[in-house]
């Protein structure tokens, strides 16, 4: 069946992955290395953040459970210490990527997010947040786990962005930098990329989509 869409994650994808800031942080903190990731996995459907990206807690009933969470596992953080970690730096090579496949498909974006900061609420400054909000508006449809109530790796949410773009999920490239949040998306027919870097990012979506991306 012929691509008709390409969908994206938008942290780790279109943006530096939060696990690198992740990386600096317990480095710098003297913290285990992969604890952030360990209190994210820990409960994935129940635990904090999964509860903030769905929306169903603010900021400050995050702040507490993932210092409740990170706590458990020996090493107390706040979750209000590990939010500004999230906003990563654009990549330009991806956001040529997406301008190209916007001239050739239709392109979505689901992105896990949190209702807090700028835009996106993962987007950081005031500065970032405008330039988020500029390559937000090259989407044909956005689904924000915080506005829908749904978060990845839920297939209803794949399937709500076919919805939204008319299409099938045999007919869509999708691209995100967890394996957990791409395994849903194969299942249900689409080609999944996990993104592991820019480069890699887009020689596979070249060999998805037929088309030629410059890489820097």
């Amino acid at each position: 069946m012929a691509i008709k869409a390409v969908i994206f994650d938008f942290g780790g994808v279109i943006t530096s992955s939060p696990f690198e800031a992740f990386s600096r942080y317990e480095s710098e903190q003297t913290l285990p290395a992969g604890l952030l990731r360990q209190v994210n996995a820990t409960n994935p459907d129940s635990n904090a953040w999964a509860l903030f990206e769905r929306n169903e807690i603010d900021a400050a009933a995050f702040d507490a459970r993932f210092l409740a969470e990170s706590t458990a596992l020996g090493h107390p953080v706040r979750g209000g210490d590990v939010l500004p970690l999230l906003s990563g730096d654009v990549r330009p090579g991806m956001v040529d990527a997406l301008r190209a496949c916007k001239a050739a498909f239709k392109v979505g974006c689901i992105t896990n997010n949190v209702v807090t900061g700028h835009g996106t609420g993962m987007s950081g400054t005031v500065e970032k947040a405008a330039k988020v909000a500029g390559i937000m508006e090259l989407f044909d449809a956005v689904i924000e786990s915080s506005k829908v109530g749904l978060r990845k790796p839920d297939p209803r949410i794949y399937e709500m962005m076919c919805e939204l773009l008319a299409v099938e999920p045999a007919e869509c490239v999708y691209l995100d930098d967890l394996g957990i949040n791409c395994k849903p998306a194969a299942a249900l027919g689409m080609i999944a990329i996990k993104v592991t870097g820019e480069a890699q990012a887009l020689a596979d979506l070249s060999a998805a989509t037929g088309l030629e991306f410059e890489r820097n």
